[in-house]
Order: C-alpha cells, then structure tokens, then sequence
C-alpha cells in the first residue's frame, strides 16, 4: 500500500558539500549545503536566495567545492546552524541560526589557500573543486526564494590515497562521502552522527552510532 502526502523536504539522498566563497570584504565564507550534482565537470547547486553564499556569487563568481567524508560530520554540524548574514528570515531565527563570521574557527576546520582564486579551502576535505558559477536561474516560481547555480569546475585536488594507479579515477570503494538524507547525515548507509538540522525541523532524534556530538558552540 502506498499513501499520498507532502512531505517538508525531498532530500532522498544527496551529496554534503561546504561551499567556499567569497564575501564583500574579501573574507571567505563558508556553507554547508546538500543540493549537489554533477555531469561532466558541471556542477548543479540548489540553493536559496537569501543565502549569503548566493549574494556572494552573483557578484563574485569564484567557488570551492569542498567535498565532506564521515571524518569531517561533527566539524560539519557545528557550523550547520551558522549564517555568515546578519541579517536572516525569521524562520531562520525559529530554527536557532546564529551570525558567525567566521565559520572555519567555529567549525574547527583549516584555511587552504586555494590554487585558482583568493579564496580559503578545506584542508579536511579530502577533494576540493575549484571553479566559477556561469549561470544562475530561478527555480520553483518567484516565491520560492530558490535558485539553481551551475558551476564550472577548473581544478580538482583530490587526496592522494583516494586515487587509482593512473589518477583519472577516484576509487569508489575508498571514497564514502558523507550523505544528507531527509536533514540526516548518513555514511556507508548508517546513520553518522545527530544532526542539528533534523532538530530545527523537529523531526524524532536520530540515535547516533559514533560519539555523542558537541553542543551548540
């Protein structure tokens, strides 16, 4: 038997990615997000446009992609709650997010300069992509407030360890990215760690089979 419902998110399953941009005053800015796809080396991002993130790359189009393994969940989770706007929705607030500037010491995470612009990477992050966003087109209707950002991928650094013999190839059974599934993280198809997000959307927690996670930082 099926039923017809509406759910609040579609999330079945996507990719985690932290988003390195840059802001007004030269600064990085970083984002977690969880809408990423990729054919050939044109990335798709979803996203929504009051996002800093997205101020950012409509007028400066210089992007890192750093990808997220099940290492880097509770880095991950203590900037999930955290803009780099001052100014946010009120269903932002209601949700618990907070205006941190920098969202790399909040997160525990190291600055890499990246190879194509000036802007910071992951070190964590075990492949980074570099490259710039060459369109942005407006998804869902006018009130969606939502956006869908095609990026063109110039660089990739990948870790070593992650490579196959003649490096055109990232070996799958080495590479676990960290998975976002209905705002819970997963890895290897197991839950990795409880997620802040599923709190903001009051869903039932998540028992977790790693470590208990840090507090609200």
């Amino acid at each position: 038997m099926k039923r017809t419902v509406e759910p609040k998110v579609l999330y079945f399953g996507t990719p985690v990615v932290l988003i390195s941009s840059c802001n007004p005053d030269g600064t990085t800015n970083l984002a977690p997000m969880s809408s990423a796809w990729w054919l050939g080396y044109t990335a798709m991002l979803g996203m929504g446009t009051s996002a800093q993130t997205v101020k950012n790359l409509v007028e400066r189009p210089e992007i890192v992609l750093n990808l997220v393994d099940p290492d880097m969940v509770a880095a991950l989770d203590r900037i999930a709650l955290l803009t780099g706007s001052e100014e946010m929705s009120e269903s932002k607030r209601a949700r618990g997010y907070r205006y941190v500037p920098d969202k790399f010491a909040a997160g525990g995470l190291t600055r890499e300069p990246s190879e194509l612009s000036g802007l910071d990477s992951v070190q964590e992050s075990p492949i980074n992509l570099e490259g710039r966003i060459e369109a942005i087109n407006e998804i869902g209707g006018p009130d969606s407030h939502l956006c869908a950002l095609e990026m063109k991928v110039e660089r990739v650094r990948v870790r070593e360890d992650l490579l196959m013999s003649n490096d055109r190839y990232i070996d799958p059974l080495r590479w676990d990215p960290l998975i976002m599934k209905f705002t819970e993280y997963f890895a290897g198809g197991a839950p990795a760690y409880p997620s802040s997000l599923a709190r903001g959307w009051q869903m039932p927690p998540m028992v977790s089979l790693t470590s208990p996670g840090p507090g609200t930082p």
